[in-house]
């Protein structure tokens, strides 16, 4: 179970827009990553690799936590916005929620929650 201190550091990192980073520090090795029922991504490096990627396509990202965080023994829930401006000139936002196994200080499993049908992008006026 994370401590209050760690939730804070992790959701801070996050807002900062150092989603990468933040897997690196928060997340176990052999951790996982879920997209809704998507098969699951798996290895830390793995889903270090894929936050990079994506945020190589964005020239803009802009990330918070929607409080209240939910904290029940090892399981945190926290809902997110991301808003995403794309080096193509579009424009994606996203909220979801995202379920959370921690292992102690780390999290060993995350499942995200969205409507798939705000991925697609829209065009900038």
């Amino acid at each position: 179970m994370p401590t209050a201190e760690t939730l804070e550091r992790f959701i801070a990192r996050v807002e900062s827009n150092a989603h990468a980073e933040a897997i690196e520090e928060f997340y176990v090795e052999n951790a996982s990553m879920q997209e809704n029922n998507a098969a699951p991504r798996v290895g830390r490096d793995k889903l270090v690799a894929n936050e990079r990627a994506v945020l190589a396509r964005a020239k803009n990202v802009s990330s918070t936590c929607v409080r209240p965080v939910f904290v029940e023994g090892d399981r945190v829930v926290i809902r997110w916005v991301f808003e995403f401006d794309w080096l193509n000139g579009s424009h994606t936002r996203i909220e979801e929620i995202a379920y959370q196994r921690w292992d102690g200080e780390q999290i060993a499993e995350e499942k995200f929650f969205y409507d798939p049908a705000q991925v697609t992008p829209t065009l900038a006026a």
